[in-house]
């Protein structure tokens, strides 16, 4: 808990004269029975290895009482003859803009000029007692802030502003504070502490902007840090409260401007420009033509040729998220000079007049150049073309040459080679950036579920001649009731948009199916890759099946069939597992729960570090990444068919199917225990992505468990609480509307059922996505590990091309990888994506650590949470040394830490954030 004495310096209680140190320590000792909003200490406690201090402060009555003469009371309302008043002072904490534009320079200057003559911020004081006269809350009378001319110039991050308040004895406990800024400019308010009060020191956490009255006329409503369910809202608090949810929701209508604070929903229907052309339309996903979760809404006008697709607004113009959503100065400029970076290994290239799309590597030498030479020496630009490119990139390039050359992916760190081994190749879909596609195979061989009218026969090409001879003297059967054979199976999801994707300039691609067997040692091996086309008659031959090799040529073959799979794995791992599951899946809950969901409420309290950012670096995917010609479809082998992908597999999403060990179960990768410490057994022990994400995922059902259960006491409980009810019902049956329909959406009913709900959410936010996301350079920085696209089919002895590929087979297998231009712009872009920022939030970690409650009881379990997220880092670093669990230890293997909970900034291919926050 920040107390006054680390805001100010000194306490208020230390500067008065007036209070003996006897007197202090008494009323110290008193502040938890007279105050139910104050922290109990929490001595000797830290929070991932930072010392938390709590300091309680409370004001005498001895200091602050006044006698009250027989004129009006300044409170607004006649008094009884003599009672007295108590002055209470309030301390505000604003963080400063570290660098502002001219703009904001000049009307700060400003605003501290009509400071001084009464345009200021004024603060008012809501008590949670009802005046018993009035029938309505008691308020003080309203104050200003102090010094704002002379402090807002300070260079410090935060300063400390103070107001006063004389009020009436029998005022009761502050439960809200309203703000009016009049001011021209908003500013960030972090927190208000307030002392004086006979109860102690009242915290009210804000981290939020605040507008000026010029563009919001409306006031601020700040709530003090005691959670409330709804039906326990002191009287006082009652009418502030739905107010404050209205002014959220909006009224569905209009245009957002950057400043509001509006919640509310949409269908994607941005994602496409039809007044480029019809080569830049793109289908709109939300609705029963094509489901989809939904979207926050801009409200911005529609494009001029359609009238049902949204306008695009491109960078650098911001595209509108409500304003406490938006990156704060660190992140933002963090992600900026990503971005700078990213732009200039971008430029480069493209300013080259002799390198095209199709420019390829000529060897492997040339790939490393990207890594050890810097970009301009990598592209072959002479000295006069340096002299052609803008200053600052000239500048750049001649004072810090690292900076246009990409750090050397963790994948060839240490085994340059390592990317070619087959049991590299399946160790990572187990410990990679992509563990969650493996399933078990329960029957051999495996049916296609497409319409075999429109895709041709369900059946598989692969034999049991094919695979016989790699399963140690095994039958399929045996293999199979055995639990030793598994398949990662791209087969359905790419089959029907290839034809369309083939069609494409540059682009190649096969519906994969591969199959693996567990060794003895706890490894897999591939042992077949089953490659197929679209059907194109009765006598096709469109499926192909390739095994390991046995000499040269079908080496190189069997590269080729990888590197497809590879592909495949790229696309679903990134516009289903990643974008679909976690950061679109969840979009609706955090919008409903700002809608829904009071500041008071302990719910939103819970899920409030798991939701931020998330909001802005949706909206900035569908700006720059996932839209119509943006990133993704540059960089990966579906192109312009990448998001319609990604909606045929939300039509298959469940969300009871989202949390790890019900997801384990349904892809048979482990069967229900309870004898084992999870309730389940892993039937793939060196399962690293499974066995340390339990360790995560039981970590947070234990907490909200707890969490839940305090303020749930009851069931139905759970069944008469409006706000929760209305909150998970509009995020189904409107953020999810295509599927609110679905038989499996859990209930709502118990507290049980909301542990399990709130489980999946902060498990999906958290663990899951930083399993997906942050080791994307690591593993995919080297084109060869991990390539995201395909610009080539693999020839047979008919194809005219074959025997290009005998005579070259290095050549070759490089011309079906990226180009240069295409491996630069996307390794640049998963640099970015691949980075924690360094105001990253970790799981066990909050803001504001011993103030975002109010509650000593839940702040005790939360200790006991973070207590726990440390031991479960330290089991994790215990197995990465562990020489028996050969998938994340070995020589050369890159230890598996996504699901480590700490890290510095940087990429680091670990970090476990509260949220996704990239």
């Amino acid at each position: 808990m920040l107390g006054v004495k680390e805001i100010m310096g000194t306490s208020i209680m230390q500067k008065s004269s007036l209070i003996s140190s006897k007197k202090l320590i008494q009323i110290s000792h008193n502040i938890n029975r007279k105050c139910p909003f104050v922290n109990n200490p929490m001595k000797g406690r830290k929070l991932m290895n930072k010392p938390i201090i709590i300091i309680k402060s409370a004001i005498s009555e001895d200091y602050y009482l006044i006698k009250e003469s027989s004129e009006k009371s300044n409170l607004g309302y006649d008094d009884q003859s003599g009672r007295s008043k108590v002055k209470v002072r309030a301390v505000v904490t604003v963080r400063n803009k570290i660098k502002e534009d001219l703009k904001e320079a000049l009307v700060k200057h400003l605003d501290n000029f009509t400071d001084k003559i009464g345009r200021n911020v004024v603060l008012q004081l809501v008590s949670t007692d009802i005046h018993p006269r009035e029938r309505r809350p008691k308020r003080s009378d309203e104050a200003v802030l102090k010094d704002w001319s002379k402090k807002s110039n300070m260079k410090a991050e935060r300063v400390n502003y103070s107001a006063e308040f004389v009020v009436d004895s029998s005022f009761g406990i502050p439960g809200a504070i309203l703000i009016t800024n009049k001011h021209q400019q908003e500013f960030f308010l972090e927190s208000i502490t307030l002392e004086g009060f006979e109860c102690g020191t009242l915290h009210f956490p804000c981290n939020s902007w605040v507008q000026s009255f010029n563009d919001i006329k409306t006031r601020r409503i700040f709530f003090h840090n005691k959670p409330y369910l709804p039906h326990e809202t002191p009287a006082g608090l009652r009418a502030l409260r739905e107010k404050e949810l209205k002014d959220l929701r909006g009224d569905g209508t209009g245009e957002r401007k950057m400043s509001d604070r509006i919640y509310d929903y949409d269908v994607y229907n941005d994602l496409g420009n039809p007044d480029k052309g019809t080569e830049s339309t793109r289908p709109i996903l939300g609705g029963k033509a094509i489901p989809y979760p939904r979207r926050c809404r801009t409200g911005r006008p529609p494009s001029e040729t359609d009238l049902s697709i949204e306008s695009r607004v491109e960078k650098p113009l911001p595209i509108y998220v409500p304003r406490d959503e938006q990156f704060e100065e660190s992140k933002a400029g963090a992600f900026s000079f990503c971005r700078l970076k990213a732009v200039l290994h971008n430029l480069l290239p493209s300013l080259t007049t002799n390198i095209s799309s199709k420019h390829d590597f000529t060897g492997f030498k040339h790939l490393d150049t990207l890594f050890n030479e810097g970009l301009l020496l990598n592209l072959g630009l002479h000295d006069d073309l340096l002299k052609k490119l803008p200053e600052f990139v000239s500048k750049i390039q001649t004072t810090s040459q690292g900076l246009l050359k990409f750090d050397v992916p963790a994948i060839i760190a240490k085994d340059k080679l390592a990317w070619a081994r087959d049991d590299e190749f399946a160790r990572q879909f187990l410990a990679g950036v992509n563990p969650v596609s493996i399933e078990r195979m329960t029957c051999f061989p495996p049916e296609s579920k497409l319409d075999p009218e429109h895709y041709g026969p369900v059946e598989s090409a692969l034999k049991e001649e094919h695979i016989k001879g790699y399963l140690d003297g095994m039958s399929v059967q045996e293999a199979l009731d055995a639990n030793r054979l598994f398949i990662v199976d791209y087969h359905d999801i790419y089959l029907p948009f290839l034809e369309g994707i083939n069609s494409l300039d540059g682009r190649k691609s096969y519906a994969t199916r591969t199959v693996f067997f567990l060794t003895s040692l706890g490894t897999l091996k591939p042992i077949a890759i089953e490659l197929t086309l679209p059907h194109s008659g009765p006598n096709s031959k469109s499926k192909r099946v390739v095994s390991p090799p046995v000499d040269a040529t079908s080496n190189w073959i069997w590269q080729l069939a990888k590197a497809h799979v590879c592909a495949n794995d790229a696309g679903v791992h990134q516009l289903v597992h990643h974008w679909l599951r976690t950061h679109a899946a969840l979009e609706p809950f955090i919008l409903s729960t700002h809608r829904q969901l009071s500041y008071m409420h302990p719910i939103y309290k819970l899920l409030d570090p798991h939701m931020r950012y998330t909001l802005h670096i949706n909206a900035l995917a569908r700006q720059v990444l996932i839209n119509g010609d943006g990133v993704i479809e540059a960089s990966f082998t579906p192109g312009r068919y990448f998001m319609e992908i990604s909606a045929t597999a939300y039509k298959d999403w469940r969300f009871d199917m989202e949390g790890l060990p019900y997801d384990l179960v349904r892809r048979g990768i482990a069967v229900p225990d309870s004898t084992q410490p999870h309730g389940l057994k892993l039937l793939l022990q060196d399962y690293p992505y499974a066995a340390d994400g339990l360790l995560i995922w039981d970590a947070i059902n234990n907490w909200v468990r707890d969490y839940v259960n305090h303020y749930y006491t009851d069931s139905n409980l759970v069944s008469e609480d409006k706000e929760l009810q209305s909150w998970y019902r509009e995020a189904v049956h409107v953020g999810h509307a295509d599927l609110s329909d679905a038989p499996w959406w859990p209930d709502l009913n118990t507290p049980e059922d909301l542990v399990k709900i709130l489980t999946t959410l902060i498990w999906l936010a958290s663990a899951q996505h930083a399993s997906l996301n942050f080791g994307q350079y690591p593993y995919g920085g080297y084109a060869p590990n991990r390539p995201v696209l395909m610009r080539r089919l693999i020839p047979d002895e008919k194809d005219p091309e074959y025997t290009s590929f005998l005579a070259d087979p290095q050549r070759f297998y490089l011309s079906a990888l990226p180009s240069v231009l295409q491996t630069s712009k996307f390794i640049a872009v998963i640099d970015t994506l691949s980075t924690h920022a360094p105001d990253e939030e970790y799981l066990g970690e909050r803001a504001q650590p011993s103030t975002w409650t109010g509650d000593p009881e839940i702040m005790g379990k939360f200790f006991e949470f973070s207590s726990e997220i440390r031991r479960i880092e330290k089991e994790i670093d215990r197995r990465n040394m562990d020489p028996s669990l050969r998938n994340r230890c070995g020589a050369g293997v890159i230890p598996y830490e996504l699901m480590a909970p700490s890290s510095e900034p940087g990429v680091t291919c670990r970090g476990v954030p509260n949220s996704i926050t990239i």
